[in-house]
């Protein structure tokens, strides 16, 4: 499992035009799977994710959680994660979990992260997608399991 973590002022997705997920402070997470992966494994970034001390405190520090900083997560699924361009000029997908089994394990993920009490917005699986984001730091974490 892949997570490209960043640290945002703000973030939303739209499919069609239509608005379908949006936050302001917290994490926007692009989200991948291989074929090893597990929801244990998908629940135990999640726990990562949620303890993951970046946001500043009073002297300006990197030393606040989530829950700490009152953020938010907008979660966008992403398969390209996963997408080689060892050969050629055309990337391969084959390392990506196939999506119905990838869609549950994504699903898991996202509510792992609400029962550990975070609010959470998605994207929608599989869909072509607008994400747009206000970085913050910028700070960008490449997280895997």
């Amino acid at each position: 499992m892949r997570v490209l973590l960043q640290k945002v002022a703000s973030a939303k997705v739209t499919v069609a035009d239509e608005l379908i997920g949006e936050i302001n402070q917290g994490f926007l997470l692009y989200v991948g799977f291989t074929h090893e992966d597990t929801l244990q494994k998908a629940q135990a970034l999640a726990e990562k994710i949620s303890k993951l001390r970046v946001f500043a405190d009073e002297n300006d520090k990197l030393n606040l959680n989530i829950f700490q900083a009152e953020g938010s997560i907008l979660s966008v699924s992403q398969f390209t994660l996963y997408g080689s361009t060892k050969k050629g000029n055309r990337p391969s997908f084959t390392d990506a979990m196939l999506p119905a089994d990838a869609e549950k394990l994504y699903q898991g993920f996202n509510g792992h992260l609400r029962k550990l009490g975070l609010r959470v917005a998605t994207g929608s699986f599989g869909a072509h997608m607008a994400v747009s984001s206000v970085n913050d730091g910028p700070v960008t974490f490449w997280l895997e399991n």
